[in-house]
């Protein structure tokens, strides 16, 4: 599977010589990047514009790292991350994890390993994507994903971007358990209880939406997930 020609970086370095050098090499390597100096221009750029990739430092002004990256996945729970840090502690590389970061590399860093392993998260995070259908029947339903839609016969309902993507989950495990904690990692960004609050009133929605055909059920499994049965 061949990379899209200019994958779109988001660098988030402090260090004003690193973040230049970092920035021309991976112009070089046919990535477009946008370079911000702290986590708040950080976080306004990504507000602004769609990136396929996140790299960010840990200490910085401002907003930390860690911190950012947290409102990033609430914001795009799929854009993939790299911290790029000198925190070389254990405690710290969980943390990045926990927190949903694809890799944490310290620093100093070496540039052909850095390439390398962001081309690895591209092609992961595609292959992830592309094979994933975007319409799925439901019982009497029809579902339209990229559209956010639910069709029964002639009657449409339009539901939320979060009620699409916690039903396309569903749809995908049909017939299996559809992990809480996978799934709050993936569209949440990670688990806690709020979180966890807030997926169940999506799974609420859910039910309500789908009712009018009996032999639908979303059933929780306790301390697991979800099953979708139709």
């Amino acid at each position: 599977m061949e990379l899209k020609e200019a994958t779109n970086i988001l660098l988030v370095e402090d260090d004003s010589s690193l973040g230049y050098i970092l920035k021309e090499y991976l112009s070089m390597h046919d990535f477009a990047v946008s370079w911000a100096k702290d986590g708040e221009l950080g976080l306004e750029a990504f507000e602004k514009e769609k990136f396929d990739l996140c790299i960010l430092d840990i200490m910085m002004p401002k907003m930390d790292g860690f911190t950012l990256a947290e409102k990033l996945k609430k914001m795009n729970a799929s854009v993939p991350i790299i911290f790029l840090t000198a925190k070389a502690l254990k405690v710290d590389k969980l943390k990045g994890f926990k927190l949903g970061a694809d890799d944490y590399i310290v620093k100093p860093v070496d540039e052909e390993e850095l390439i390398a392993r962001i081309n690895a998260i591209i092609k992961r995070s595609l292959g992830a994507i592309q094979p994933d259908p975007e319409r799925f029947n439901i019982g009497r339903y029809e579902f339209d994903f990229s559209n956010q839609v639910l069709y029964l016969g002639s009657q449409k309902q339009t539901i939320t971007t979060k009620e699409a993507e916690v039903l396309r989950q569903l749809c995908l495990h049909k017939g299996q358990i559809m992990d809480r904690e996978e799934t709050l990692r993936n569209l949440w960004g990670h688990s806690d209880y709020f979180n966890r609050r807030s997926m169940d009133v999506f799974i609420s929605k859910l039910r309500k939406y789908l009712s009018a055909d009996e032999n639908i059920k979303i059933t929780n499994v306790h301390g697991k997930g979800f099953v979708l049965d139709d």
